[in-house]
């Protein structure tokens, strides 16, 4: 039997980048960064998923790690984790700490 993954999508409203930084092997340095995550429904691979009333237009944070200029887009679709899909059905909006 094959599990069910649910996962919601949302546009980037903020982007608040953080002191944190990375360096990966190829010398990029990833800045850790806070996205205000505005949620608009599930993604399309859910098609049968309802998203409920309280959850509509509610804003996420999430952690996402920042290298290039293109990872800094506001307006733009983003898709949630399973994981963190999880947490923001149970009523957790605040996922900088997850």
């Amino acid at each position: 039997m094959s599990r069910h993954i649910r996962k919601l999508q949302g546009i980037v409203r903020e982007i608040i980048k953080t002191n944190e930084i990375k360096e990966d092997k190829e010398g990029n340095k990833w800045r850790k960064c806070i996205f205000i995550v505005e949620i608009i429904g599930f993604s399309k691979r859910t098609p049968n998923e309802k998203l409920p009333e309280k959850l509509k237009g509610a804003k996420v944070k999430v952690i996402r790690w920042c290298c290039f200029d293109w990872h800094y887009k506001i307006g733009v679709r983003t898709t949630l984790t399973h994981e963190e899909t999880e947490a923001v059905l149970r009523g957790k909006l605040d996922l900088t700490h997850i």
